[in-house]
């Protein structure tokens, strides 16, 4: 047993451990909660991640996001993410898609093989084209609802996307899915806590429209993201681990 699993065998057993490093996992979105659904994935042994984000690193993503850091300004997130994941799973093959993800894109990006799909995108027009595409292929799909303007971490909670409360985008999703056929069978992490106004709309770096700009604080994408992978790693292994 490779020193690297070692803790992870004790949970999950010889067969655990085969299901993790055969998985192929997709992640769209590599901030700060795509950042660390990417970290939990690697640490847990996954044995290839397609990470995918075209944008760049900036100063006010140092407060929440895993990839930055002061030397990692301006680089490609998902590029910085995958030099991170070699250097702590070396097993892991890694895939780097540092393209804009449109709409229009989701067929042809999904005429690959995933055993998992992981939303972690901001715009919601593609958040929905993805999600829905991926449920439609008959991949399993998590979703990250709104991270921004919450502070309180005992409100987060998991559940259908149609069963989600509270939680503005969460909303805006179910109407949008409803109206294009998906019914059930995402799994969203949302939070129950009433959010903070965000500043009003304004111009972000690469493509897309202007965005509100949500008050972010360090801890609350990190437990959205590890919640995500989780319920990846969770889900892969349910048919080998016995309690």
């Amino acid at each position: 047993m490779n020193g690297l699993f070692e803790r992870t065998h004790i949970l999950v057993g010889d067969e655990g451990i085969e299901c993790l490093k055969n998985a192929r996992v997709v992640i769209a979105g590599m901030g700060g909660v795509g950042s660390f659904v990417a970290e939990g994935l690697a640490r847990a042994g996954i044995g290839f991640i397609k990470l995918v984000d075209h944008d760049v690193v900036s100063v006010s993503n140092l407060n929440r996001q895993l990839i930055a850091l002061e030397s990692t300004v301006g680089k490609n997130k998902a590029a910085v993410m995958a030099e991170r994941i070699r250097d702590i799973n070396p097993y892991c093959e890694v895939e780097v898609c540092a393209e804009f993800l449109r709409a229009d894109d989701m067929a042809d990006f999904f005429s690959e093989p995933f055993d998992f799909v992981v939303d972690a995108i901001d715009s919601l027009s593609c958040k929905v084209a993805y999600v829905r595409t991926a449920h439609e292929k008959g991949y399993p799909v998590v979703s990250s609802m709104g991270a921004g303007n919450k502070i309180d971490p005992t409100q987060i909670k998991v559940a259908d996307i149609l069963d989600t409360s509270v939680c503005k985008l969460a909303r805006f999703m179910r109407v949008r899915l409803r109206r294009q056929g998906v019914k059930k069978g995402i799994l969203a992490v949302y939070s129950t806590e009433p959010s903070s106004p965000p500043l009003p709309p304004e111009p972000v770096s690469g493509l897309g429209r202007d965005r509100a700009v949500n008050g972010t604080i360090s801890y609350m994408p990190a437990l959205f993201g590890l919640t995500l992978s989780g319920l990846v790693i969770k889900n892969l292994i349910a048919p080998y681990v016995k309690k």
